[in-house]
């Protein structure tokens, strides 16, 4: 399966990579903020990770409901705890 991912900027590749790290970002958030899908997310990881990394994020990921909108408590819409972007 052959994914057309658009091109990023290192910055932007390493908030993506790292917003799919995240615990609580779901993969909406990362659709709206960088148009990425789900699949061409898995992709990008796959691409950019060595193989046991992306293995254990893949098991990670699997495991996890916040990682899926539509699993996630209601209420809950934020893609990121408040204060976890504080301004020096």
């Amino acid at each position: 399966m052959s994914q057309n991912l658009p091109e990023f900027s290192e910055s932007e590749l390493s908030r993506i990579i790292e917003m799919a790290w995240e615990d609580r970002t779901p993969f909406d958030a990362i659709e709206n903020s960088h148009g990425v899908s789900e699949a061409q997310v898995i992709a990008l990881m796959r691409k950019h990770l060595k193989g046991g990394s992306f293995r254990l994020w893949r098991k990670r990921v699997t495991s996890r409901s916040t990682k899926h909108s539509a699993k996630r408590p209601e209420g809950i819409t934020r893609a990121y705890c408040p204060t976890q972007y504080k301004q020096r």
